[in-house]
């Protein structure tokens, strides 16, 4: 028997279509039980079609089925990935198939609009390593019209962009992206620009305390409080700045650059057709906004849970470290499925991100150059029977 509060939210996103589908274009009239319609206009066209297909939304059970195919389809996108980086050891993926009961309830159970984003990045990722960048990019932003999280890794893109095409190459690039946004936004911006921009583009949205999952150990005033929010945004620049700067620009000097199948000089940068920089980049640049972000809802563990195993295995690893990261994937898990959270779970949750964030800064730390003493010009003394 489905669950009772299964339908809650996909509920929510057919009354918010059916609107559009009714002919309204005033985004501000878009809503559900849960509120007004809060994402880009991309999410509006794919869940309108799933509208048609499902009855109006009233065929749940079909809904599920595609959602099952469409969790399948994101898996074989995610392990195609890591084949192209050669990284993460083979019985990872029984974790990442079967193990996690929250993922398979955020794709299958509860039908939410966070997977489809997610798998439409992960596909923008397979066309990043295949070179095609245009149609990436192309991607990338029809996965950001879905739900705004994949911005997180719009600053990796941006450093892979201008790393692989200088700053006037990669202005086309970012006019792929810009171009997308509004062609899909246009019969909403024609009606009332202002109305779909401040509501599709709501950075300042507030999150309910009791949703929580990462700041459950905080009172409710400091977790509202705009000033925290403000600490974590800097927190996320500052991070940012670190990882751009001392690891993205050296990953290849570093441990990393073994990941890569070259063996590069110390000053260099990988070439970007090394999938695993071009991954570590962009999994590391969301991950940096999963630890900062305001609050995290349980939909929310897709936004990075398939990028959990290439983060603890990208740097090196001995026989012997291989559990704890293991057991890292475990307690993250359990954090997750904790309901409702409590100060535990999420302080327990912090210190796993910390404990990653960490091997990812010093395990790609770049490996110092032994500066060995010249050999004497000096010619050596020689025996008299030698001579």
């Amino acid at each position: 028997r489905r669950p009772a509060d299964t339908e809650i939210d996909w509920k929510a996103y057919m009354q918010e279509v059916e609107g559009f589908a009714n002919g309204t274009l005033d985004y501000t009239q878009l809503k559900g039980d849960t509120g007004p319609l809060v994402y880009p206009a991309g999410f509006v066209y794919i869940f309108l079609g799933l509208y048609y297909a499902t009855g109006r939304g009233s065929d749940i059970r079909l809904a599920q089925y595609l959602f099952a195919g469409l969790y399948l389809l994101n898996l074989l996108l995610v392990f195609r990935i890591y084949c192209r980086t050669n990284k993460v050891p083979p019985y990872v993926f029984f974790f990442m198939c079967c193990a996690s009961y929250r993922i398979h309830s955020i794709f299958v159970l509860r039908l939410f609009n966070d997977p489809v984003a997610m798998a439409i990045l992960f596909l923008a990722i397979n066309l990043f390593l295949e070179e095609r960048w245009s149609w990436g990019c192309l991607l990338f932003s029809l996965a950001v019209s879905v739900k705004m999280n994949i911005l997180l890794f719009a600053p990796g893109l941006l450093f892979l962009l201008l790393q692989r095409f200088g700053l006037l190459g990669c202005i086309p690039k970012l006019c792929i992206c810009a171009l997308l946004q509004v062609v899909l936004g246009l019969p909403f911006l024609l009606v009332n620009p202002v109305g779909y921009l401040t509501r599709s583009f709501d950075l300042g949205r507030q999150f309910q305390f009791k949703w929580t999952v990462n700041w459950r150990f905080l009172p409710e005033e400091v977790f509202q409080n705009r000033v925290f929010h403000a600490a974590l945004l800097l927190a996320h620049l500052a991070g940012l700045g670190l990882f751009a700067l001392h690891r993205w620009h050296r990953s290849c000097a570093g441990q990393l650059g073994s990941c890569c199948g070259i063996t590069p000089p110390a000053s260099c940068v990988c070439p970007l057709n090394a999938n695993a920089w071009i991954v570590f980049i962009l999994f590391s640049s969301n991950f940096l906004g999963v630890c900062c972000s305001r609050s995290l809802h349980y939909q929310f563990y897709v936004w990075y849970f398939h990028t959990l195993p290439y983060l603890l295995w990208c740097t090196p690893t001995t026989k012997l470290a291989h559990m704890p990261k293991v057991l890292l994937l475990g307690v993250i898990e359990l954090c997750w499925n904790t309901y409702p959270s409590t100060v535990c779970s999420s302080l327990s949750l912090h210190i796993c991100h910390g404990l990653i964030l960490l091997q990812l800064w010093y395990g790609t730390a770049p490996t110092p150059v032994s500066h060995t003493p010249p050999p004497s010009r000096k010619p050596t003394a020689m025996s008299k029977k030698a001579q």
